[in-house]
């Protein structure tokens, strides 16, 4: 049994590591970045500000995402002994592909974009340039592709913590201060110049920390050479993790359509102004995905994937199903508080820090939807960041295929509701958005069950609930604080000026009941907590002794 634990604590105490560090860098950029981004939401219009951050924004995670992700992905499976004769090789090959093949691939897309871009989206001043620096920038930070996972493998958050850090509060910077110079005129010019400063950063922060240890060219496997039986692909690469490689890049393709289904149809059917609003409500509402969910999903992704890989397989799902378990329970707690104070306090909220030219688009309806789809989309990526890692190439293919039915269905229904006129808000794009990821939870929970019953371990998903007495606390929080909406009549306070709306007494009543509320909360989910605690530990003192007669 010791030996067991010794094998899986590296594993646990380095995802742990890279967890903190994650959630501290975006933390530390977001707080710089938040403010820096009040001022570019207030010194650009929300039709420039749609076109980046739906279209341009669309227009590089492709670039990216059909280069790297399927690579990236399969490469997180290999383990600590990839430094046998010849192997690393083989490896460091498979993690060239992306750059290879990512020129091509951001060229194609970036010329299928302006193609097929709208006339109001081409007519705006200094658009192709900007496209052809997106595409560069895109380039650039596929280069940085082998030294991010040679940053993985030697499990030195550091260098990316602090290259990702100074990349993103330089774009800020930079596009900030073009900005404050000529907004009315080079806008998207602004925003490129701001992009590429953010991939040239990344490149030269990670070269100067493993420009020497790693390769950028091809090479032939020395173990191979000498192998005349050998045929030409195994002796560049590892032919099992390259077919793993080519699947997950498949699928990326699909996954990508649906993660970046509602960019697509607004960009399509959506005016640039409301765009800009939609826009806005993403960034807002994701705010809390950046900072928390998502460091979470990538270093459990790691950890999964190095668990998993490892030669005691029950051990491993042990280890893995405990990881697993507990960030759903942290993730459906949260989402019980975020859902029972949403609707009651974040009006107040968007009406401090929304800009008033985005008040009158769809900007606050988005965001109110947004908080339902916030805990869908947390959950989802902590399933598929387990599925990710645990897949065989045949289950890959199946995921493939059901991600194709479901994003056909989901553009499909989508761009028909918005080119009929039944779609008439873009709130509604983040229900059928929330649906969709639903349809993926429902994937991924089945084969967890699947993959726990071939190994002959338990399915026991309601472990993760939260207990009744913290279920009741926060439906009786959520009832009394839409009271407290209603009888202080709150709504008619939101038109005030934002400096009179901080210092009103009613809005600060509003939210007094809501502090006590929460705080109800809290006690009683640590009061639950302690109380089974103290029944395990009796429970434990009772048996003990019998078991030594």
């Amino acid at each position: 049994m010791p030996a067991k634990k010794t094998k899986q604590k590296p594993a646990v105490d380095t995802s742990l590591s890279l967890t903190y560090s994650l959630i501290g860098l975006q933390m530390l950029t977001k707080a710089v970045t938040f403010v820096l981004n009040q001022a570019l939401v207030r010194l650009s219009t929300p039709q420039v500000y749609g076109t980046v951050s739906i279209q341009l924004e669309l227009l590089l995670n492709t670039m990216l995402f059909l280069s790297r992700e399927g690579f990236r992905n399969a490469l997180l499976r290999v383990t600590g002994d990839s430094k046998e004769k010849g192997r690393s090789t083989l490896l460091s090959n498979i993690a060239l592909l992306p750059v290879y093949a990512g020129v091509p691939v951001s060229i194609s897309v970036s010329v299928f974009y302006t193609y097929f871009a709208t006339g109001a989206t081409r007519d705006q001043p200094y658009f192709s340039p900007t496209v052809t620096i997106y595409t560069v920038a895109a380039i650039l930070e596929l280069l940085c592709e082998p030294m991010f996972l040679r940053d993985v493998q030697v499990s030195n958050s550091r260098v990316r913590v602090k290259a990702e850090g100074i990349a993103v509060i330089i774009k800020a910077v930079v596009t900030t201060s073009i900005l404050f110079l000529k907004s009315s005129e080079l806008g998207l010019i602004a925003f490129a110049a701001g992009q590429l400063s953010c991939s040239f950063t990344l490149l030269s922060i990670y070269l100067l920390s493993y420009y020497q240890s790693t390769p950028f060219i091809i090479r032939k496997s020395s173990s191979e050479q000498q192998n005349s039986k050998s045929d030409k692909n195994s002796s560049y690469f590892d032919e099992s993790l390259l077919r793993v490689s080519l699947a997950m890049t498949g699928q990326s393709f699909v996954k990508h359509i649906l993660t970046e289904g509602d960019k697509v149809i607004m960009s399509r059917f959506s005016t640039l102004k409301d765009q800009g609003g939609y826009a806005v409500a993403n960034n807002y509402g994701s705010l809390a995905a950046r900072i928390f969910f998502q460091p979470i999903e990538e270093s459990s992704r790691i950890f999964f994937s190095k668990v998993l890989s490892g030669p005691n397989i029950t051990s491993a799902i042990d280890t893995a199903h405990q990881r697993l378990s507990s960030i759903l329970s942290l993730y459906l707690h949260m989402s019980m508080v975020l859902v029972a104070f949403a609707q009651p306090y974040l009006p107040v909220v968007f009406a401090v820090l929304l800009p008033p030219k985005y008040l009158n688009t769809s900007a606050p309806a988005v965001l109110m939807a947004m908080m339902w789809y916030i805990p869908v989309m947390a959950i989802n990526g902590i399933l598929e960041a387990f599925v990710s890692s645990a897949s065989t190439p045949k289950d890959v293919a199946n995921q493939s295929k059901w991600m194709t039915y479901t994003s056909i269905g989901y553009v499909t229904c989508t761009a028909a509701a918005f080119k009929s006129g039944l779609l008439v808000n873009e709130q509604i794009l983040v229900y059928l958005n929330m649906m969709n990821l639903m349809v993926r939870i429902v994937y991924a929970s089945r084969f967890l069950r699947e993959f726990q019953s071939r190994n002959s371990y338990p399915f026991r998903p309601f472990i993760t609930l939260p207990p009744p007495p913290v279920m009741i606390v926060a439906g009786l929080t959520a009832f009394v604080s839409m009271l407290s909406y209603d009888h202080l009549e709150i709504e008619k306070y939101l038109t005030l000026p934002k400096s009179e709306l901080l210092m009103n007494k009613t809005v600060w009543a509003h939210f007094g009941t809501g502090i006590m509320g929460l705080a109800v909360f809290f006690i009683t989910w640590c009061v639950f907590i302690r109380c089974v605690r103290v029944c395990h530990l009796r429970n434990t003192i009772v048996i003990l002794p019998n078991e030594k007669r």
